[in-house]
């Protein structure tokens, strides 16, 4: 079981379901349309986190100097950031929400950081589908008792619209990786979105919109995925009307 928090870490209670919940209740969701784009759905998963149990990085544990600047080359100011090393090790406690790394071996953004989530199947709905990618990625069955609302659209370079649900787990339920999509499994304290250095925002010749950079441990999170970690931090907990559809993906992330 998780510790009481330490000084310093946001406590996973009622009193930061209440605030989530109506700040998600008074946000006006903004959807988009196909328009020929496929359509899927992630889950924003908020659970409690154990800063030494839940603190290991270790994919990256075995991985050298050398292979991590590789790793870090093609982000977009990653060349003058010497904080920057890959990992996030040591970034629980509290609060959190529940991250994953994708599989290298995956054939769409391997590697890449992510929410629990998918496309969703015909004749389902996009809640349905961001709980039943729950259950088939983390084993955690997900039912509408867990929502606390949704978060707006983001549609991706890579031809998705992504529609972004959040859920409270307020139980010992544990979430577990398979291993066929999940590299591994990382409980990222709230401490770290709402970190003064958070978000970051940074130009790319390629596009005229700012590409959108959360910066998690030693490493730092891009859109979707970070639009909307952006967006949960801002509507969600800050009580803002913060849009982040308009925000860029760094290029590594088009495909």
């Amino acid at each position: 079981m998780p510790t009481e928090p330490a000084a310093g870490e946001i406590a996973h209670d009622d009193m930061l379901r209440d605030r989530l919940t109506a700040n998600l209740a008074r946000h006006d969701v903004r959807q988009h349309p196909g328009e020929g784009r496929k359509h899927a759905a992630v889950a924003v998963i908020v659970l409690d986190s154990d800063a030494e149990r839940h603190r290991a990085d270790p994919v990256m544990g075995g991985i050298n100097a050398e292979q991590r600047r590789e790793m870090l080359a093609d982000i977009p100011g990653a060349e003058n950031d010497p904080t920057l090393t890959g990992d996030v090790e040591g970034t629980a406690g509290g609060a959190a929400v529940l991250l994953t790394r994708r599989g290298s071996h995956l054939r769409g953004h391997g590697g890449q950081w992510a929410l629990p989530g998918g496309r969703v199947d015909d004749g389902e709905t996009a809640l349905e589908a961001a709980m039943r990618e729950a259950a088939e990625e983390v084993g955690l069955e997900l039912t509408s008792d867990d929502l606390l609302g949704r978060l707006d659209d983001y549609p991706t370079r890579s031809g998705y619209v992504i529609s972004p649900f959040v859920f409270w787990l307020s139980d010992d339920r544990d979430p577990v990786a398979n291993p066929a999509e999940v590299a591994s499994l990382h409980r990222v304290s709230m401490r770290e979105l709402t970190r003064d250095d958070s978000p970051r925002f940074v130009s790319i010749p390629e596009s005229d919109r700012p590409v959108v950079q959360i910066p998690i441990g030693g490493d730092l999170i891009h859109a979707p995925t970070g639009a909307v970690l952006y967006q949960f931090r801002a509507v969600a907990y800050d009580g803002l009307n913060t849009r982040v559809d308009e925000l860029e993906q760094p290029v590594f992330a088009w495909r």
